[in-house]
């Protein structure tokens, strides 16, 4: 069974390929569980090698997703190749520059979600039997005047911003490509995901890996957004099980409607470094500082983002709630340690 990851070179691709290399199979078109033979990682950039293994093939391609050749390519539609039967849909531009570079979130994000689901509905009309594509969506949905103290599959989206505007559009289609049989589709509405290694990266909400990393780092963290500002966020290991717990849901469990919020915690600024002070205790570390650095502009966007989500539709089809906060700091630090460790 060959697979298909795009954005297979970023932080939860990658993640998500070494999980599934580990796990070792997948709900396949039969609705049984079948090995994994192949899976395909379609990005722009690769900042480090594929993760080898000794039976299933690990294939970066390196391509732009606006590209319809590229995706279909990707997507195995070229002979002799043959069709992908599942797609995880993560490639995307962020939402700081989404907000600075109009043109290019609509051709990445919407009509590169486009590609995707075109190659999946070509794949069903080709190979007779319909691909699941699980597609990476955000809580950027929820937005403006509609936003709910706590927000709910049942809350309008009303996107400020584009990121999130190209994100509700595409859960839209993913919906509508369902309904009509053209693939099997399911939708991840993922809180912030914490704690992302590395440098800061433009999404508007960076700062909420940055409290973190950087004073584990052993460095400053200069937070542009005030210490009271809620926020969801969950760990990335639990948006990888999401989302392959996502995959595995059969079709006749799913609703109408397709997307799930994920379940997250409300973590504030001020909470953040009371749970870093308390993991900082128990293994004698060496905090860096947090040190605020207002941004009216992260500011803005975040005020308008919602403060607190229920999962509970999500986790009533078996996908998992976070563990605590202090869980995923452990987390962070068991598979990306201290750079003066």
């Amino acid at each position: 069974m060959r697979i298909l990851i795009t954005g297979g070179g970023g932080f939860l691709g990658s993640q998500l390929c070494a999980t599934l290399l580990t796990r070792g199979t997948l709900t396949g078109p039969s609705g049984a569980p079948a090995p994994l033979t192949e899976i395909v990682l379609l990005d722009a950039a690769f900042h480090r090698p594929a993760t080898a293994h000794p039976t299933i093939r690990v294939t970066p391609l390196t391509g732009d997703i606006s590209d319809r050749a590229t995706v279909f390519a990707a997507a195995g539609l070229a002979a002799p190749a043959t069709p992908v039967a599942s797609i995880f849909h993560l490639a995307s531009m962020v939402s700081g520059e989404c907000e600075q570079r109009f043109d290019d979130a609509l051709r990445v994000n919407l009509d590169g979600g486009r590609n995707v689901f075109e190659a999946a509905r070509a794949i069903t009309s080709a190979a007779g039997s319909r691909p699941r594509v699980v597609f990476a969506s955000s809580i950027a949905c929820y937005s403006g005047e509609t936003v709910a103290p706590i927000n709910t599959d049942a809350t309008k989206l009303t996107p400020r911003t584009t990121y999130g505007m190209t994100k509700a559009i595409c859960e839209l289609l993913i919906n509508d490509y369902s309904r009509k049989g053209h693939f099997d589709g399911r939708t991840a509405r993922l809180p912030t995901v914490i704690i992302r290694p590395g440098q800061p990266n433009a999404a508007a909400s960076s700062w909420a890996s940055g409290m973190f990393r950087e004073p584990l780092n052993g460095q400053t963290c200069a937070l542009p957004v005030r210490r009271d500002q809620g926020h969801p966020m969950t760990g990335y290991r639990t948006v990888i099980a999401s989302l392959i717990a996502l995959h595995e849901v059969p079709e006749s469990a799913l609703a109408d409607d397709r997307a799930y919020v994920l379940p997250a915690h409300t973590v504030t600024p001020a909470l953040a470094e009371v749970a870093l002070h308390a993991v900082a205790a128990e293994r004698s570390l060496m905090l860096g500082s947090m040190v605020d650095a207002p941004d009216a502009r992260i500011q803005g966007i975040v005020t308008n983002w919602p403060v607190a989500i229920d999962g509970s539709r999500a986790v009533a089809l078996g996908l998992p709630s976070p563990p605590a906060l202090n869980v995923l700091i452990a987390h962070y630090l068991e598979d990306f340690g201290r750079p003066s460790a």
